[in-house]
């Protein structure tokens, strides 16, 4: 499944990036987003959700959103 489909509060592991789009995933990347870490979903907003990879929180639109494919964590 994909991060816009996650629930609020909880964490998965990220099992892929699914985009044609080389600049978006050295952008993903320079997030800390990339397979096998872990993404908590904080909280949905208008256009997008807010995520915390490792340290940091960020405001992600829904396009990005849509390219991270997640997986059951493990700390659900």
């Amino acid at each position: 499944m994909t991060l816009t489909q996650a629930a609020e509060g909880k964490s998965y592991l990220i099992a892929d990036i699914v985009t044609e789009d080389p600049e978006m995933d050295a952008f993903l990347f320079t997030l800390g987003c990339y397979s096998g870490e872990e993404i908590t979903l904080v909280a949905r907003r208008r256009g997008g959700c807010v995520v915390s990879i490792k340290d940091g929180r960020y405001n992600i639109d829904t396009l990005l959103a849509d390219a991270i494919q997640i997986q059951d964590g493990p700390h659900t």
